[in-house]
């Protein structure tokens, strides 16, 4: 039994098994054989990693107090829970020695690779301008699949309720992402590429973090938000399923535009 089962009721975990499995066992993983494949996953899955920022960061905000003057918001637990994922994820340590977030490592190592970061640092430019995550992903001429996979999880945030937030985020991302990545990180090895060494500390990291460490701080959190309120484990299950779903419709698109560079299952 993974260990993060400890916290989900059995209900939960019959609903998502499915959609996790169908995700786990994914045919891009196989189809996955040159460099050049390895470049247009990341420019697809870059997106994600940009958005699971977005997730964690909306749950900081709910479960603990960012704004001034401070007071003390929600139970102890999750915030530390919280601030903990935060921590890891927005400024974890580089080989080199110095901090920065994972998504400003999987930027360092699309360069690294040969990987074009023109539309996602074109995304980043307009949103910090103050354009809306639909108009900045338009104008950046996100992957078709990126952008909806990202407005998807827009709208799972702007439900508002952290418990759904959360199921996305333990759910839908950080217990999945392990798995996923292990199938990626043998072909990176197979590889032998030293244009992929960022890349290749990038996936171990994740392996480290999300499959030790992350993933039962995240099946905590949602234990404690959702506690025995019946109707947030329903809508719980309702937003892993989706946030499982979209992930699948993203690794589709990923295989149907890498077919444009001979990419075969």
């Amino acid at each position: 039994m993974n260990a993060n089962e400890n916290y989900y009721p059995k209900q939960l975990l019959e609903a998502v098994e499915p959609y996790r499995r169908a995700l786990v066992n994914h045919k891009v993983y196989s189809a996955i054989s040159s460099i050049e494949h390895v470049r247009t996953f990341m420019e697809t899955h870059v997106f994600a990693v940009w958005d699971f920022m977005c997730l964690l960061k909306a749950l900081q905000r709910v479960v603990t107090c960012v704004e001034i003057p401070w007071v003390p918001r929600g139970d102890p637990e999750t915030r530390r829970l919280i601030n903990e994922i935060v921590l890891g994820e927005e400024s974890d340590q580089t080989p080199g020695g110095s901090y920065c977030s994972h998504f400003e490592l999987y930027l360092m190592a699309m360069s690294q690779a040969g990987a074009n970061t023109q539309p996602i640092r074109t995304f980043i430019e307009k949103l910090e301008t103050g354009h809306l995550v639909h108009v900045a992903l338009e104008q950046s001429r996100a992957p078709k699949g990126a952008a909806e996979f990202v407005l998807n999880t827009m709208d799972t945030v702007r439900l508002g309720k952290p418990h759904c937030v959360a199921a996305a985020f333990a759910l839908g991302r950080e217990e999945v992402i392990p798995a996923m990545f292990k199938e990626i990180i043998a072909k990176v090895r197979r590889e032998g590429r030293m244009d992929l060494d960022c890349f290749d500390f990038y996936l171990e990291r994740h392996i480290q973090l999300d499959g030790d460490e992350h993933s039962i701080l995240a099946s905590k959190m949602l234990a404690n938000l959702c506690g025995d309120d019946a109707t947030r484990w329903n809508e719980a299950i309702e937003i892993a399923i989706s946030s499982l779903q979209s992930r699948d419709l993203l690794w589709d698109s990923v295989e149907v535009f890498a077919d444009t560079c001979s990419l075969t299952a």
